[in-house]
């Protein structure tokens, strides 16, 4: 014990003689390191412009793809021709059908959503998908995809033969070449459901409903942040304001989720988003079907809400338990083998539902990309997440002879590949990763934004952090650090004990802290009583007095 978690990078110094306010300083400083310089730039972060003043060609869509495509929905529509929203059975999938189903719903009650089952029809529109839209909804003559569709160029040909034209509204990775749809909606500076927000927006200003609605922003930011998207740009504004609309929403669906979590809806955040809401949106996609949760999203029911809310709450707790069950075996099988640059592990054991999250707690336990399969008979089924500066959709795509199927980010991603490939596929894995993961990848970096003194904290430094929310990806909340603190008093609280409450004295300042699962270090912190440690600064008002408390992210004794 000792030794830090992380390897320190220090963005900045802060420059102790300026003679301004203090907290100007340092917020000065963070804006920098974020890349935002300028008073133009400044403004435009700290007060990020109303969605309502963003247009989708503000993120690269084509004045040429939008007319086409929303002339043909009008088509659709004056002709009551019936439209599927083929959407995605993860959060930002399914918030994404929520948005665009109810946006043209407004218009025809032709319009019908459309959620894959995982376990079915699989990731994506395919042309097998296609044909039973078609036999199910004989009138079906327009299709189109949301969060999904941008490499589907076999269902692309299986709809046009069908008499079915399709509309592609994507944010994932492309291929060289574009399939040959109606139209595409195309952008990878949002997320599937900021893409359909947007999109939506025009349908309703060119099909004559002008105005600043807001409907479904709340639900664009949901997606945004699950799908971890970074909160810049458009993004932050939609997310920004997005916040405030969850805040205040008026849908049952939510309302109930709200409950079912435990959560007050005025704290609600990016934390709250990301690891309250959208696992519960993401559990029944995960191990039954996604339905229920775009369900939720819509109706207007409080009774309805409120069951299906639970059903939510219920899956996601046996999710839990699948996911401890997976990441539990795959430990004990990769601990008994041989290092190297990546961590496969295929077995007919694992639950195709939850592999994805199995893969992201091996990258935080052993922190490097991993793959893990779900073995089947004949197909199996793979899910990968990777480490910063690691490419993990670049790696599979250069196995990709191996696969049947791939798709994804930089940083996560899925795919599926016959049974028999999957030794070949993890030995070409692991020669790719010997030539593009270095040593330096596989270290873990703990980003600082400069070292700080007690003294340069007070408290109004909390409320100045704030004015950077929403933190996220691209934005992350503001990490300090202070070297040889004195520990004047120091605890063990919480249920096992796994926690430290501090109070740390630099140049004659003390400050509260509290370590989250650092309860390991309070024998060698009692034995030293001097530390250094890297933090964030929250407010703390456990007390009924709002104080300034460190949050601990690392510790070196």
């Amino acid at each position: 014990m000792g030794n830090k978690k992380y390897k320190w990078e220090i963005l900045s110094e802060l420059d102790n003689e300026a003679k301004t306010d203090k907290n100007k300083v340092l917020l000065d400083l963070l804006l920098a390191n974020r890349g935002i310089r300028g008073s133009k730039q400044i403004r435009a972060f700290l007060e990020p412009p109303e969605p309502s003043n963003i247009t989708i060609e503000d993120i690269g869509v084509g004045s040429g793809a939008m007319s086409v495509s929303i002339g043909r929905i009008k088509e659709a529509i004056v002709k009551k021709e019936k439209i599927a929203v083929y959407g995605d059975y993860d959060a930002d999938g399914i918030c994404a059908t929520a948005i665009l189903w109810e946006c043209l719903f407004k218009y025809s009650k032709g319009v019908i959503p459309f959620i894959p089952s995982r376990f079915i029809e699989g990731y994506g529109i395919n042309p097998e998908s296609v044909r039973k839209l078609k036999s199910e909804n004989p009138d079906l003559s327009l299709i189109i995809t949301v969060d999904n569709g941008i490499v589907a160029f076999d269902a692309v040909e299986a709809a046009k033969e069908l008499g079915i034209d399709v509309i592609v509204v994507d944010h994932h990775e492309a291929e060289k070449n574009f399939p040959d749809a109606l139209g595409i909606i195309y952008s990878k500076e949002t997320s599937g459901s900021g893409l359909a927000w947007l999109f939506s927006k025009e349908i309703d200003r060119k099909l004559g409903l002008v105005s600043k609605s807001y409907d479904g922003l709340e639900l664009a930011a949901v997606g945004i942040v699950a799908d971890q998207i970074p909160i810049v740009g458009v993004n932050r504004s939609l997310v920004k304001y997005g916040i405030e609309r969850l805040r205040k929403t008026n849908r049952p669906g939510l309302s109930a989720l709200y409950e079912v979590s435990a959560i007050k809806r005025e704290n609600i955040g990016t934390y709250e988003i990301g690891f309250v809401l959208a696992p519960r949106l993401n559990a029944t996609g995960r191990l039954s079907h996604a339905l229920d949760s775009l369900r939720l999203l819509c109706t207007n029911n409080k009774d309805r809400a409120k069951q299906l809310a639970a059903i939510l709450n219920d899956t996601n707790l046996k999710r839990q338990r699948i996911v401890e069950d997976v990441v539990l075996q795959a430990v004990k099988e990769y601990e008994g083998i041989s290092r190297s640059k990546i961590l496969f592990l295929a077995h007919e054991n694992y639950h195709e539902g939850v592999i994805g999250l199995a893969a992201s707690r091996l990258v935080e336990r052993f922190y490097v990309p991993s793959f893990v399969v779900s073995v089947g008979k004949e197909d199996s089924k793979g899910s990968a997440r990777s480490i910063s500066g690691v490419n993990i959709v670049e790696m599979i795509r250069k196995a990709g002879d191996f696969l049947l199927s791939a798709g994804g980010h930089a940083m996560a991603a899925g795919f599926s590949i016959k049974t028999s490939n999957i030794e070949r596929f993890s030995e070409k894995l692991s020669e790719i990763a010997d030539e593009i993961v270095s040593n330096e990848h596989l270290e873990r970096k703990l980003r600082i934004d400069c070292e700080l003194d007690f003294s340069d904290i007070d408290n109004w430094t909390p409320n100045m952090i704030a004015r950077l929310e929403p933190f996220g990806i691209g934005n992350p909340i503001p990490v300090f650090c202070t070297r040889d603190c004195g520990v004047i008093d120091l605890r063990l609280v919480g249920t096992g004990s796994k926690h430290l409450k501090l109070k740390l004295e630099s140049k004659n300042k003390i400050i509260d802290a509290i370590g989250f699962g650092f309860g390991d270090y309070y024998k060698d912190i009692s034995d030293k009583k001097r530390l250094s440690v890297a933090y964030t600064i929250e407010e703390d008002s456990w007390s009924g007095t709002p104080q300034v408390q460190l949050k601990i992210k690392d510790i070196m004794i």
